[in-house]
Protein backbone atom coordinates (compact mmCIF):
# COMPACT_ATOMS: atom_id res chain seq x y z
CA UNK A 1 0.00 0.00 0.00
CA UNK A 2 2.63 2.24 1.10
CA UNK A 3 4.56 1.42 -2.49
CA UNK A 4 1.44 2.40 -4.41
CA UNK A 5 1.14 5.92 -2.72
CA UNK A 6 4.96 6.42 -2.59
CA UNK A 7 3.82 5.65 -7.18
CA UNK A 8 1.21 8.18 -7.38
CA UNK A 9 3.07 10.50 -5.53
CA UNK A 10 5.61 10.23 -8.08
CA UNK A 11 2.93 10.41 -10.75
CA UNK A 12 1.50 13.19 -9.48
CA UNK A 13 4.50 15.53 -9.33
CA UNK A 14 5.88 14.91 -13.05
CA UNK A 15 1.98 15.62 -14.03
CA UNK A 16 1.98 18.92 -12.38
CA UNK A 17 5.46 19.46 -13.98
CA UNK A 18 4.77 18.31 -16.84
CA UNK A 19 1.24 20.28 -17.25
CA UNK A 20 3.75 23.39 -16.55
CA UNK A 21 6.30 22.64 -18.65
CA UNK A 22 4.19 22.15 -21.76
CA UNK A 23 2.55 25.72 -21.73
CA UNK A 24 6.31 27.03 -21.03
CA UNK A 25 7.54 25.21 -24.31
CA UNK A 26 4.61 26.03 -26.62
CA UNK A 27 2.80 28.91 -25.74
CA UNK A 28 0.62 28.22 -28.67
CA UNK A 29 3.07 26.97 -31.04
CA UNK A 30 2.35 23.65 -31.04
CA UNK A 31 0.44 23.41 -34.19
CA UNK A 32 3.32 25.15 -36.32
CA UNK A 33 5.90 22.69 -34.93
CA UNK A 34 3.71 19.61 -35.72
CA UNK A 35 0.95 19.72 -37.91
CA UNK A 36 0.77 19.93 -41.51
CA UNK A 37 4.62 19.15 -42.00
CA UNK A 38 3.83 16.77 -45.20
CA UNK A 39 0.84 15.27 -44.23
CA UNK A 40 -1.39 13.90 -46.83
CA UNK A 41 -3.62 16.54 -48.17
CA UNK A 42 -7.38 16.42 -47.42
CA UNK A 43 -9.34 19.08 -48.80
CA UNK A 44 -8.84 22.85 -48.92
CA UNK A 45 -11.64 25.65 -47.02
CA UNK A 46 -12.06 29.30 -46.94
CA UNK A 47 -9.16 31.11 -45.27
CA UNK A 48 -10.02 32.12 -41.83
CA UNK A 49 -8.32 35.03 -39.72
CA UNK A 50 -5.27 33.54 -37.98
CA UNK A 51 -4.56 30.88 -40.70
CA UNK A 52 -0.91 29.97 -41.38
CA UNK A 53 -0.38 31.99 -44.71
CA UNK A 54 2.18 29.33 -46.12
CA UNK A 55 -1.16 27.15 -46.30
CA UNK A 56 -3.20 29.25 -48.55
CA UNK A 57 -3.44 27.42 -52.08
CA UNK A 58 -2.83 30.35 -54.35
CA UNK A 59 -4.18 28.31 -57.56
CA UNK A 60 -7.33 28.04 -56.18
CA UNK A 61 -7.30 31.40 -54.40
CA UNK A 62 -6.71 33.14 -58.11
CA UNK A 63 -9.26 31.08 -59.82
CA UNK A 64 -12.15 31.66 -56.80
CA UNK A 65 -10.84 35.42 -55.98
CA UNK A 66 -10.79 34.74 -52.29
CA UNK A 67 -8.14 32.95 -50.41
CA UNK A 68 -8.16 29.43 -49.87
CA UNK A 69 -6.10 27.09 -47.25
CA UNK A 70 -4.86 23.47 -47.92
CA UNK A 71 -6.06 21.28 -44.98
CA UNK A 72 -4.19 18.28 -44.37
CA UNK A 73 -5.06 15.16 -42.52
CA UNK A 74 -2.99 15.86 -38.83
CA UNK A 75 -4.73 19.09 -38.50
CA UNK A 76 -8.17 17.50 -37.56
CA UNK A 77 -5.58 14.96 -35.70
CA UNK A 78 -2.20 14.23 -34.86
CA UNK A 79 -0.58 11.35 -33.38
CA UNK A 80 2.46 11.59 -31.28
CA UNK A 81 4.42 8.82 -30.83
CA UNK A 82 7.46 8.49 -28.12
CA UNK A 83 10.05 5.79 -28.70
CA UNK A 84 11.38 5.74 -25.64
CA UNK A 85 15.03 3.65 -25.27
CA UNK A 86 14.94 1.75 -21.37
CA UNK A 87 18.45 0.54 -22.09
CA UNK A 88 20.98 0.39 -18.70
CA UNK A 89 23.12 3.01 -20.22
CA UNK A 90 20.20 5.04 -19.66
CA UNK A 91 20.32 4.45 -15.36
CA UNK A 92 23.42 6.89 -15.37
CA UNK A 93 23.57 10.41 -13.81
CA UNK A 94 26.19 12.87 -12.23
CA UNK A 95 23.86 15.81 -11.75
CA UNK A 96 21.00 14.26 -9.16
CA UNK A 97 19.35 12.96 -11.73
CA UNK A 98 19.81 9.76 -14.09
CA UNK A 99 19.48 10.13 -17.73
CA UNK A 100 15.71 7.96 -17.45
CA UNK A 101 14.86 10.42 -15.05
CA UNK A 102 15.44 13.06 -17.80
CA UNK A 103 13.61 11.11 -20.31
CA UNK A 104 10.50 11.03 -17.93
CA UNK A 105 9.59 14.27 -17.84
CA UNK A 106 10.67 15.08 -20.93
CA UNK A 107 8.61 12.65 -22.55
CA UNK A 108 5.53 13.54 -20.14
CA UNK A 109 5.72 16.85 -21.47
CA UNK A 110 5.27 15.86 -25.12
CA UNK A 111 2.46 13.83 -24.15
CA UNK A 112 0.62 16.38 -22.09
CA UNK A 113 1.01 18.89 -25.23
CA UNK A 114 -0.26 15.76 -26.97
CA UNK A 115 -3.26 15.56 -25.42
CA UNK A 116 -3.91 19.18 -24.72
CA UNK A 117 -4.12 19.61 -28.05
CA UNK A 118 -6.82 17.07 -28.71
CA UNK A 119 -3.80 14.73 -30.78
CA UNK A 120 -3.35 10.89 -29.94
CA UNK A 121 -0.50 9.92 -27.83
CA UNK A 122 1.23 6.37 -27.81
CA UNK A 123 4.97 4.69 -26.47
CA UNK A 124 7.05 2.10 -27.50
CA UNK A 125 9.82 1.09 -24.52
CA UNK A 126 12.66 -0.48 -25.98
CA UNK A 127 15.94 -1.89 -25.35
CA UNK A 128 17.40 -4.53 -27.31
CA UNK A 129 14.09 -5.91 -28.07
CA UNK A 130 10.16 -4.37 -27.92
CA UNK A 131 9.55 -4.12 -23.95
CA UNK A 132 6.35 -2.22 -24.26
CA UNK A 133 3.99 -0.92 -26.64
CA UNK A 134 1.19 1.36 -25.55
CA UNK A 135 -1.26 1.93 -28.51
CA UNK A 136 -2.16 5.72 -28.93
CA UNK A 137 -4.88 6.85 -27.45
CA UNK A 138 -6.31 10.54 -25.93
CA UNK A 139 -7.60 11.46 -22.41
CA UNK A 140 -6.54 12.08 -18.96
CA UNK A 141 -6.54 8.28 -17.95
CA UNK A 142 -4.33 7.38 -20.56
CA UNK A 143 -2.01 9.85 -20.05
CA UNK A 144 -1.54 8.88 -16.76
CA UNK A 145 -0.75 5.33 -17.50
CA UNK A 146 2.04 6.63 -19.74
CA UNK A 147 3.31 8.73 -16.66
CA UNK A 148 3.00 5.78 -14.61
CA UNK A 149 5.22 3.29 -17.07
CA UNK A 150 7.79 5.61 -17.55
CA UNK A 151 8.65 6.16 -13.72
CA UNK A 152 8.03 2.56 -12.26
CA UNK A 153 8.77 0.23 -16.13
CA UNK A 154 11.11 -2.54 -15.71
CA UNK A 155 12.89 -3.34 -18.65
CA UNK A 156 13.73 -7.46 -18.97
CA UNK A 157 17.04 -6.77 -21.11
CA UNK A 158 19.68 -3.65 -20.70
CA UNK A 159 21.28 -3.43 -24.19
CA UNK A 160 20.16 -0.80 -26.57
CA UNK A 161 18.48 -1.79 -30.62
CA UNK A 162 17.06 1.26 -31.80
CA UNK A 163 16.67 -0.12 -35.32
CA UNK A 164 14.79 -3.15 -33.79
CA UNK A 165 12.26 -0.25 -32.41
CA UNK A 166 12.12 1.52 -35.43
CA UNK A 167 11.23 -1.39 -37.30
CA UNK A 168 8.06 -2.46 -35.30
CA UNK A 169 7.15 1.32 -34.71
CA UNK A 170 7.03 1.70 -38.82
CA UNK A 171 5.06 -1.84 -39.16
CA UNK A 172 2.70 -1.21 -35.91
CA UNK A 173 1.67 2.60 -37.28
CA UNK A 174 0.50 3.11 -40.78
CA UNK A 175 -0.65 5.90 -40.83
CA UNK A 176 1.48 9.33 -40.82
CA UNK A 177 2.45 10.64 -37.52
CA UNK A 178 5.37 12.58 -35.16
CA UNK A 179 7.65 10.58 -33.66
CA UNK A 180 10.03 11.36 -30.85
CA UNK A 181 12.93 8.75 -30.59
CA UNK A 182 14.50 9.41 -27.21
CA UNK A 183 17.46 7.78 -26.34
CA UNK A 184 21.59 8.46 -25.99
CA UNK A 185 22.16 6.22 -29.26
CA UNK A 186 24.56 3.75 -27.89
CA UNK A 187 23.60 1.76 -31.09
CA UNK A 188 25.62 1.94 -34.50
CA UNK A 189 23.04 -0.49 -36.50
CA UNK A 190 20.18 1.56 -36.59
CA UNK A 191 20.44 3.60 -40.33
CA UNK A 192 18.42 1.53 -42.66
CA UNK A 193 15.73 1.38 -40.11
CA UNK A 194 15.95 5.18 -39.55
CA UNK A 195 15.87 6.25 -43.57
CA UNK A 196 12.31 3.51 -43.80
CA UNK A 197 11.02 5.38 -40.29
CA UNK A 198 11.58 9.09 -41.84
CA UNK A 199 10.33 7.76 -45.03
CA UNK A 200 7.21 7.15 -43.77
CA UNK A 201 7.05 10.11 -40.45
CA UNK A 202 7.65 13.30 -38.90
CA UNK A 203 10.89 11.49 -36.99
CA UNK A 204 12.92 13.74 -33.93
CA UNK A 205 15.75 12.69 -32.15
CA UNK A 206 16.01 13.75 -28.67
CA UNK A 207 19.93 12.53 -27.28
CA UNK A 208 19.99 12.31 -23.77
CA UNK A 209 23.36 12.90 -22.35
CA UNK A 210 25.40 13.66 -19.41
CA UNK A 211 28.73 15.61 -18.80
CA UNK A 212 30.51 12.62 -17.23
CA UNK A 213 30.59 10.81 -20.35
CA UNK A 214 32.46 13.37 -22.01
CA UNK A 215 35.69 12.98 -20.21
CA UNK A 216 36.66 10.76 -17.58
CA UNK A 217 37.74 12.95 -14.35
CA UNK A 218 40.96 12.22 -12.49
CA UNK A 219 39.78 9.56 -9.87
CA UNK A 220 42.87 7.27 -9.64
CA UNK A 221 42.42 4.14 -9.88
CA UNK A 222 38.59 3.40 -10.29
CA UNK A 223 36.20 0.30 -10.73
CA UNK A 224 33.83 0.85 -13.62
CA UNK A 225 30.53 -1.12 -14.38
CA UNK A 226 29.17 -1.15 -17.95
CA UNK A 227 25.20 -1.28 -17.21
CA UNK A 228 24.30 -3.23 -20.75
CA UNK A 229 26.98 -5.76 -20.78
CA UNK A 230 27.49 -6.31 -16.48
CA UNK A 231 31.06 -6.07 -16.92
CA UNK A 232 32.90 -4.31 -14.00
CA UNK A 233 36.42 -3.55 -14.76
CA UNK A 234 39.27 -1.80 -13.42
CA UNK A 235 40.51 1.63 -14.75
CA UNK A 236 43.43 4.25 -14.13
CA UNK A 237 41.49 7.29 -14.76
CA UNK A 238 45.16 9.19 -13.65
CA UNK A 239 46.51 7.94 -16.75
CA UNK A 240 46.10 11.04 -19.38
CA UNK A 241 46.26 8.55 -22.60
CA UNK A 242 43.47 6.81 -21.12
CA UNK A 243 41.44 9.48 -20.51
CA UNK A 244 42.17 11.07 -24.10
CA UNK A 245 40.97 7.75 -25.47
CA UNK A 246 38.07 8.30 -23.59
CA UNK A 247 37.03 11.71 -24.81
CA UNK A 248 38.13 10.28 -28.16
CA UNK A 249 35.77 8.01 -28.19
CA UNK A 250 32.59 9.76 -26.88
CA UNK A 251 33.47 12.26 -29.85
CA UNK A 252 33.47 9.72 -32.64
CA UNK A 253 30.29 8.43 -30.86
CA UNK A 254 28.57 12.04 -30.95
CA UNK A 255 29.54 12.93 -34.94
CA UNK A 256 28.31 9.57 -36.13
CA UNK A 257 25.23 10.51 -34.36
CA UNK A 258 24.79 14.02 -36.08
CA UNK A 259 25.82 13.02 -39.25
CA UNK A 260 23.18 10.18 -39.92
CA UNK A 261 20.63 12.70 -38.62
CA UNK A 262 21.76 15.22 -40.80
CA UNK A 263 22.07 12.90 -43.31
CA UNK A 264 18.47 11.74 -43.29
CA UNK A 265 17.36 15.65 -42.68
CA UNK A 266 16.00 14.45 -39.12
CA UNK A 267 15.76 17.76 -36.19
CA UNK A 268 17.98 17.01 -32.79
CA UNK A 269 18.11 18.54 -29.42
CA UNK A 270 21.02 17.24 -27.13
CA UNK A 271 19.41 17.03 -23.41
CA UNK A 272 22.35 16.76 -20.49
CA UNK A 273 21.05 15.52 -17.05
CA UNK A 274 21.06 18.21 -14.40
CA UNK A 275 20.20 20.94 -16.34
CA UNK A 276 17.63 23.35 -18.09
CA UNK A 277 16.70 21.48 -21.13
CA UNK A 278 13.61 23.61 -21.81
CA UNK A 279 16.18 26.38 -23.89
CA UNK A 280 17.08 23.32 -25.81
CA UNK A 281 13.40 22.01 -26.47
CA UNK A 282 12.40 25.70 -27.30
CA UNK A 283 15.19 26.08 -29.69
CA UNK A 284 13.79 22.59 -31.69
CA UNK A 285 10.50 23.86 -31.87
CA UNK A 286 11.17 27.31 -32.72
CA UNK A 287 13.02 26.07 -35.71
CA UNK A 288 10.43 23.38 -36.77
CA UNK A 289 7.71 26.13 -36.22
CA UNK A 290 9.37 28.73 -38.45
CA UNK A 291 10.13 26.61 -41.43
Amino acid sequence: MRENKEIIKKVRKIEIKARGLSRQLFSGEYHSAFKGRGMAFSEVREYHYGDDVRSIDWNVTARLSHPYVKVFEEERELTVMLLVDVSGSNRFGTHHQFKEELVAEVAATLAFSAIQNNDKVGVILFSDKIEKFIPPKKGSSHILRIIRELITFQPTSNGTDIGEALRYFSNAIKKRCTAFLMSDFYDDNYTDALKIARGKHDLVAIRIADEKEQRLPDLGLAKFYDPESGETTWVDTSDSQIRDDFAARYARHVARVEETLRKYGIDQAVLFTGEDYVKELKKLFERRGGR
